[in-house]
């Protein structure tokens, strides 16, 4: 069975090497005569593997010292609610909505205490960044809560558009962490799904500053407490280890393909020929981000004649392309192209797509 070129917006595509690494270690890891999924999370060969994954993260995003790196649960949508109870403390917050999520993030957070929308671009169909006459911060907010990059509508935030507004800065990454190389003392806190750029779903990224730690009331419960999960290296309760395990194997791809750096010059190539194509198609597709926020991980596009969708799904599927269908809110198409899709799958995709427009056009 040959493999798909997969463009899933998540659970997205491992690289290959993760994938043939762990099915050579499934049985017996590295002679412990047994799968990671059937070790003790408290056993030395568990503890072996979670710590190399957190050097080598440290390693790939220069985190320093003063930041704790948790491997939680529960996916970024738990984070919603649980940032807010671990770090409102009484006061208000600060959310800027640019896209599904964002809003999202915001209207959890409205059920756990006074936040507040900064800026919204709702009524641009969340095609672009809010202008800054248009973002009105609370200098005294408990934080200000981003995503750098909306996976449905594929608008991604500049490393240059993040400035320093004087009050702890809480980002989602889910869908692009380690495409770049980031700041990551810009940040109060970087949390991200797995299921993207990381590894298999049920896995949960947080990165905090050591000083937003023990905000949380007692009242809420110790395993959705930061601090908890800090003091106990994330094993207050047993974590998703095999997610943990594959993480730290994509850390090591990375670590392979000449870190941030490499990968980044991989994925601006990416994104370069299939913007390229939908660019230069004479309308036949269409992009509907602004050039200077277009997602580099997240391409959303549509079909000048929508009567072709469907015809458009089954050719690609059938020529090994799958996942594109978009959003269910937004329609049209979508290619995700996280790291573990090679430029040799976007290629593919152009080619196709290149074809399909000069036989329906």
């Amino acid at each position: 069975m040959s493999r798909i070129w997969n463009f899933s917006a998540g659970p997205a595509a491992l690289p290959e090497e993760v994938l043939l690494q762990a099915q050579e270690e499934l049985l017996d890891w590295h002679g412990a005569g047994c799968s990671v999924m059937e070790m003790s999370h408290r056993g030395k060969e568990f503890t072996s593997i979670i710590e190399q994954a957190e050097a080598d993260l440290r390693e790939l995003m220069s985190i320093p010292a003063g930041y704790k790196v948790l491997f939680l649960q529960g996916g970024a949508t738990q984070q919603f609610a649980q940032i807010p109870m671990n770090l409102l403390a009484g006061r208000s917050a600060d959310y800027i909505v640019t896209g599904s999520w964002s809003k999202k993030a915001l209207n959890e957070a409205q059920r756990v205490g006074n936040v507040r929308c900064a800026a919204t671009t709702e009524s641009s169909g969340f095609t672009r960044l809010p202008t800054a006459e248009e973002i009105k911060l609370d200098p005294f907010a408990a934080y200000l809560h981003i995503c750098t990059n909306e996976t449905i509508h594929g608008v991604e935030i500049p490393a240059e558009r993040i400035a320093d507004t004087g009050v702890p800065l809480v980002v989602d990454m889910s869908s692009h962490i380690l495409s770049r190389w980031v700041n990551v003392e810009k940040f109060g806190m970087i949390y991200a799904g797995a299921q993207k750029n990381i590894g298999p779903s049920g896995l949960t990224l947080v990165i905090i500053r050591e000083d937003m730690l023990g905000m949380a009331p007692l009242t809420i419960p110790s395993v959705m407490d930061y601090a908890v999960m800090a003091e106990n290296g994330s094993m207050l309760n047993t974590p998703p280890t095999y997610g943990i395990y594959i993480a730290g194997l994509v850390f090591q791809w990375l670590k392979r393909q000449g870190g941030l750096a490499g990968i980044d010059a991989v994925n601006t190539e990416k994104a370069r020929i299939l913007y390229q194509c939908i660019d230069e198609s004479d309308g036949f597709y269409h992009n509907p981000v602004d050039l200077d926020c277009r997602s580099r991980m997240n391409v959303p596009f549509t079909l000048a004649n929508a009567d072709l969708d469907a015809v458009f799904l089954a050719e690609s599927k059938a020529a090994g392309l799958v996942s594109l269908k978009g959003h269910k809110s937004v329609g049209g198409m979508r290619a995700s192209i996280y790291n573990a899709v090679p430029l040799a799958g976007v290629q593919a995709l152009v080619d196709f797509m290149n074809d399909f427009a000069q036989r329906n056009g």
